[in-house]
């Protein structure tokens, strides 16, 4: 399998499969973002997740694929603080604000820094209708993000601190998939990178959660809290390594942008799954975020 990815790496069979993991990528987000601000505390939630797919990573990372060369130690380790800082800042955004508003803002603002940072790091460059399909896609996300905003009643008054960290949270996004695009390209075997980044990635959270769980009164059911981890690691696990994938096959920049129409799916899945009223302006900026990336990827 690795032998095969690094082979069409650059190719136009390497274009498609990349096109197919970003799009697979923002599919399985929407799914991770909605589990993790779900039922139970965003902490809590996270903690799970990255337990699971840490314990799923290890035996594979140990035992499976090639042990990292000794210059990958260092990528590692900027990619866990990366992540983690990642990690905190939008645990306190679900926190302090609702969702169907946090979750938009901080996948909005991520497509441009990301494109930026590919631009310095892999001398990357988007055509001018290339970067019209980014400013039509991040409108529409923002815009969706104004949408659900106007619609809160309760929660306004945290709502200025949860967009400054959504925010920021946003610029992690654009940090974390341009470094771990970097990390992925810096060894042989892409398998390794992965393998070894999500069982480090695994520890941390599980920690803090660990912490908060045994000061809370009262305290969740653990059952129904690790079932929720179980399969929020599982869609992880795809998620991310579809997307890390998809930027050693091609363009970073393409990559990230195609998915953040993650917040696409996740109004479709509210829409057609939970019954959920859209309306015809949602509708439009749902549109107008599809054609953003269409027109990203077929500027290309």
């Amino acid at each position: 399998m690795s032998a095969w990815l690094t082979g069409i790496e650059g190719t136009d069979a390497g274009h498609v499969l990349a096109l197919a993991l970003a799009l697979a990528a923002a599919v399985l987000h929407a799914f991770f973002g909605a589990l993790q601000k779900g039922r139970h505390d965003p902490w809590l939630s996270r903690g799970a997740m990255d337990a699971s797919y840490g314990l799923i990573a290890a035996p594979f990372a140990l035992f499976v694929v090639p042990w990292p060369e000794a210059g990958l130690w260092p990528i590692l380790a900027a990619a866990f603080a990366i992540h983690t800082t990642y990690k905190i800042a939008q645990a306190m955004a679900y926190v302090r604000g609702a969702y169907t508003v946090v979750y938009p803002v901080v996948r909005g603002s991520s497509p441009v820094f990301t494109v930026l940072g590919a631009g310095l790091l892999f001398g990357e460059s988007f055509s001018l209708q290339q970067w019209l399909g980014v400013g039509l896609l991040v409108g529409g996300i923002l815009g969706l993000a104004s949408c659900n905003l106007r619609a809160l009643t309760p929660g306004r008054e945290t709502m200025g601190a949860a967009l400054g960290l959504a925010v920021a949270t946003g610029v992690l996004v654009a940090a974390y998939t341009t470094w771990d695009a970097y990390g992925i390209r810096s060894t042989g075997d892409p398998f390794t990178f992965l393998a070894w980044f999500f069982l480090l990635d695994g520890i941390a959270m599980p920690v803090i959660a660990a912490v908060r769980y045994r000061n809370m009164a009262p305290r969740p059911a653990p059952g129904a809290l690790m079932a929720r981890g179980l399969l929020g690691g599982v869609v992880a696990l795809a998620s991310f390594g579809a997307i890390m994938l998809a930027t050693r096959l091609d363009k970073v920049g393409e990559a990230a942008v195609l998915r953040e129409t993650s917040v696409v799916f996740a109004a479709l899945i509210g829409w057609l799954v939970l019954k959920e009223h859209v309306g015809l302006v949602r509708l439009a900026l749902i549109a107008l975020i599809a054609l953003g990336a269409v027109i990203v990827e077929t500027g290309s």
